[in-house]
């Protein structure tokens, strides 16, 4: 199923003026379409519009469709969307496996069945082993594995990158890029990433650039 925009604008509290022009966009099953435009522009607020994370006093405009629901409508939790932010974000008194087993779908909750999900997603991250670990034993290329497995596992119907990989060091940024955009791929989710980097622009299949 595609993610789709509609004349998607957003002012700021307190200005008058939209961050950006409106925006129409669709992102196909499968395919990572990455956002990039000057600071402030509004890329982290379309990714918290929609992922339903947007601060109060935003003016919106527009639909953000996705199998036929326009997500704008529903609160965060039913919206079936995946993120993936910079700081990864795991739980802190959780071990590694407890965090992926967060988030499974309901269906996998009995304990044989968490257990092999649990293991065949650390076996993808290449991360075998590392279910008892404390999240802050892990380097960041690590945590932000799990992050993205934690995400997947939940499967949902779409996934969003907020510039998760800007604070990560050229090497490992271009190696953690590939592993998240070959997940999602794989999984045929339209993926939505916001950057200000031109070679994350290069890997996605797609870019669009923001102006006013």
């Amino acid at each position: 199923m595609s993610l789709n925009l509609t004349e998607i604008s957003l002012t700021a509290p307190r200005e008058t003026r939209a961050l950006f022009a409106p925006l129409s966009l669709s992102v196909a099953p499968g395919e990572t379409v990455c956002v990039m435009g000057p600071s402030g522009i509004g890329k982290s607020s379309l990714i918290a519009l929609i992922g339903g994370h947007l601060p109060r006093g935003f003016t919106t405009r527009g639909t953000v469709t996705l199998a036929g629901t326009d997500l704008l409508d529903l609160p965060a939790e039913q919206r079936s969307v995946g993120v993936l932010f910079q700081d990864a974000q795991l739980f802190p008194h959780l071990s590694v496996g407890d965090n992926l087993a967060f988030g499974l779908r309901a269906d996998l909750r009995g304990r044989k069945a968490r257990r092999e999900a649990v293991e065949q997603a650390l076996e993808q991250a290449g991360l075998r082993g590392f279910a008892a670990r404390d999240p802050a034993t892990l380097s960041g290329g690590q945590r932000m594995r799990v992050a993205l497995m934690r995400s997947l596992l939940a499967a949902p119907k779409a996934m969003l990158i907020d510039e998760a990989f800007a604070r990560l060091d050229a090497d490992l940024r271009v190696e953690m890029r590939a592993f998240a955009l070959r997940h999602i791929a794989a999984r045929r989710i339209p993926a939505l990433m916001v950057s200000h980097d031109d070679q994350d622009a290069q890997a996605a299949d797609r870019m669009i650039r923001l102006s006013r």
